[in-house]
């Protein structure tokens, strides 16, 4: 029995496995968010997360009103207090810091100083902006809890998705996200030894499922099967296994999207290691943005999670394959003629020889040395042009 029939027959009697993470790209999106949310914002399954994001959906209702017709308040007592009346209603609304900035925005005032400046004279200034308004609408998203707040202020065109849609949408294939499917919080990569283990706690400080005021983010793994894509310098599996993760914000503050991708390891610090075959879709909050969820983003999803792996493992395998490179000159020409420098396939070259022992031969090998370079650059834009010209040379190979 080979090592990946071991680990997908007997999950509850692995440990973990060796990957080499060399290979691919690093991605830091999921570690960002895990180092930038607060402990209220975190999760430890699927279950519980939806529970808040429909509780509060529950409590909000969303209308279109005249921008003329809303009038700003500011108390003489509370310097500090700003209040808006909506029409067809007496109770005050608060607006919270997001939604005053949107607020600001649309009707062309810098929201920056309007929050310096005392209530009284922010509420005269952003009155007159909404008074003048040439859009003249508004689509609001209130909540109740205690007292009304605003939790958007968008135009009219604006295409909600909820967050609840999303993670609903993610339930559907992984369940609880706590293993009782093959979609899961991931493990962690033990530096020392270059063991990936699979079995670990899930806690504040490994998950991955994260919900705030103002956006949802979830990153999941199927890392309980884990898919051999040819071998190693040492003749050792080359390990890889499935992951997506998700994001969407109900009141604006970014679009939703999905990426998918198969991975080597997850770090401690949730950075993704050895990444291949990334795949991103983003979705704008526009008018039809609700119609293109249904029939784009959760069907690409389900599709992705249900999807066989072996094109994937046959791209490999034919990159692999394809020699394009026997000679010092070989080399040169195959890099310059694809838009290399001389300084850039120098580096590529000398990468490949450092971390196989031997120069590239293969399209597999030039990619992996494309990537590694890619990961020593610090200008993202730099370091995102390298990657995407090697997924192109991986998927002409394959």
């Amino acid at each position: 029995m080979t090592q990946v029939e071991v680990l997908s027959a007997g999950r509850d009697r692995v440990g973990g496995y060796k990957v080499d993470v060399s290979r691919g790209e690093r991605v830091s999106r999921v570690s960002s968010e895990w180092f930038s949310r607060p402990a209220d914002e975190r999760y430890l399954t699927l279950s519980d997360l939806y529970a808040a994001v429909r509780g509060r959906a529950e409590r909000s209702r969303t209308r279109t009103v005249e921008s003329a017709a809303i009038r700003v308040e500011a108390s003489r007592d509370d310097a500090e207090r700003l209040a808006l009346l909506l029409p067809g209603s007496d109770t005050p609304i608060a607006p919270t810091h997001w939604s005053f900035g949107q607020l600001a925005s649309l009707v062309g005032a810098p929201a920056t100083y309007l929050r310096q400046l005392p209530a009284p004279l922010a509420g005269i200034n952003l009155q007159f902006g909404l008074s003048s308004h040439r859009a003249e609408q508004v689509k609001t998203l209130e909540i109740e809890d205690g007292r009304v707040e605003l939790r958007a202020a968008t135009g009219p065109e604006y295409g909600r998705i909820f967050d609840q849609e999303l993670v609903a949408a993610v339930q559907r294939i992984a369940g609880n996200g706590t293993g009782d499917t093959r979609w899961k919080i991931p493990g962690v990569l033990d530096w020392s030894t270059g063991v990936y283990n699979p079995h670990v706690d899930i806690s504040q400080d490994t998950t991955t499922l994260y919900a705030s005021d103002r956006d949802v983010f979830l990153f999941l793994v199927d890392d309980l099967n884990p898919i051999e894509a040819g071998r190693l310098r040492d003749g050792s599996p080359d390990l890889y296994f499935r992951g997506f993760y998700c994001w969407n914000s109900e009141v604006g503050a970014k679009t939703l999207g999905m990426a998918s991708f198969y991975l080597r390891a997850v770090c401690q610090n949730r950075n993704l290691w050895g990444v291949e075959d990334f795949e991103e879709i983003t979705i704008r909050h526009s008018k039809y943005a609700a119609s293109r969820f249904a029939q784009e983003a959760a069907p690409a999803l389900a599709s992705f999670a249900n999807s066989s792996p072996m094109p994937f493992v046959n791209g490999i395998k034919a990159a692999r394959e394809k020699v394009v490179a026997r000679t010092d000159d070989d080399r040169n020409e195959f890099l310059r003629k694809r838009g290399f420098s001389k300084a850039e396939t120098a580096r590529i070259i000398e990468r490949v020889l450092s971390e196989e022992g031997r120069k590239p031969e293969s399209v597999f090998d030039f990619v992996q040395g494309i990537t590694a370079v890619a990961r020593g650059k610090t200008h993202q834009d730099a370091r995102l042009d390298l990657e995407t010209r090697a997924k192109k040379l991986l998927d002409r190979a394959a």
